[in-house]
């Protein structure tokens, strides 16, 4: 059950995303064998990586709380029980909710809104009782003493890991502070399979160009290839020259797109689950501009959710990959 924080009370700002019943126990009956307790489960303690020197688990964590909101993919596919998060944007229309996500969150017996976007609520947080919280250490630096008093806290180092482009690293360090290395592996493995896979189906698209933007209510952005390596260079796909060595996320126009002009456009649709809300390419598909683009003219416009696929996390970027392959294959 999905619980939105209610409280504005010890509010943190940290990173931005990208321009992104608690009921009562219920008595076992007699005949039913008592589950392990976390504390008897094999592997622990055991000795894990985190920013500014290792950590030590004692034993395996049934309550995880997340204080970055970069971590909630990294959490989803593990078999876990009881989670804090911290979502992206804001908890009413989460990407929870999505047909992508929804089943992954379904999987879990408790899910408490810990957090939105920048934000950390510390009452929320305290109130949830987390064993164990995973923060980032730039993304959560402002509220280290707050989050460490609460709860033993493992710190991602973003100073190593760019959890963009390495999001692997964090899902096996995920895995290693809930005792499930295989289950990273698997997760990573799948996705590996995936982009192998896409990249035969795509081998007849090879050398066309591809373009991925972000579409908000009032601006459209260029996603730089070097955010989207995993479609790049995974897939085997063509960026356009002029945006090749673009490193930035640049706010573009009708006019620049034009005269990029790419063969295929992904439209990361920021509002995909919500048509009701505006999106400004709605205006740009009514000028001549764009019906003579070549992607438009050749039926190479795809919409997908943007907020997953040109996330990060592997969830959303797997979504992405299936999205790209049967759209372009």
């Amino acid at each position: 059950m999905l619980t939105a924080c209610t409280s504005n009370n010890q509010e943190q700002k940290q990173g931005s995303p990208t321009a992104s019943p608690n009921g009562g126990k219920t008595a076992a009956p007699a005949s039913e064998q008592p589950k392990q307790s976390p504390a008897a489960q094999p592997g622990f303690p055991r000795e894990v990586e985190s920013a500014g020197g290792n950590i030590t688990i004692k034993e395996r964590p049934a309550k995880v709380a997340l204080a970055s909101w970069q971590l909630l993919e990294m959490l989803l596919p593990f078999d876990q029980s009881s989670a804090g998060i911290t979502v992206p944007f804001a908890a009413a229309n989460s990407a929870l909710s999505s047909d992508v996500l929804k089943p992954y969150a379904d999987k879990f017996k408790e899910i408490k809104v810990i957090g939105e976007n920048t934000k950390v609520n510390l009452e929320t947080l305290l109130a949830y009782g987390p064993d164990l919280i995973v923060a980032g250490s730039t993304t959560n630096k402002a509220i280290k003493e707050q989050l460490e008093q609460i709860a033993p806290t493992v710190w991602i180092d973003e100073e190593k890991i760019n959890v963009r482009n390495e999001w692997p690293k964090v899902v096996t360090l995920m895995g290693s502070i809930l005792g499930q290395e295989e289950r990273a592996k698997t997760i990573i493995d799948d996705f590996t399979a995936k982009q192998s896979e896409g990249k035969g189906k795509l081998a007849a698209r090879k050398g066309e160009t591809v373009l991925f933007v972000q579409v908000r209510e009032k601006a459209v952005y260029v996603m730089p290839p070097s955010t989207l390596a995993r479609y790049y260079e995974g897939l085997d796909l063509t960026s356009p020259p002029s945006v090749e060595k673009m490193t930035n996320f640049e706010q573009l126009t009708l006019e620049g797109l034009s005269q990029i002009d790419p063969d295929h456009i992904f439209l990361g649709y920021f509002n995909y689950t919500d048509k009701s809300l505006a999106a400004l390419t709605d205006e740009w598909e009514k000028s001549q501009v764009w019906k003579s683009l070549k992607a438009v003219k050749n039926n190479h416009v795809y919409p997908i959710n943007g907020e997953l696929a040109l996330g990060l996390g592997p969830i959303g970027q797997k979504y992405g990959l299936e999205t790209v392959i049967e759209g372009m294959k």
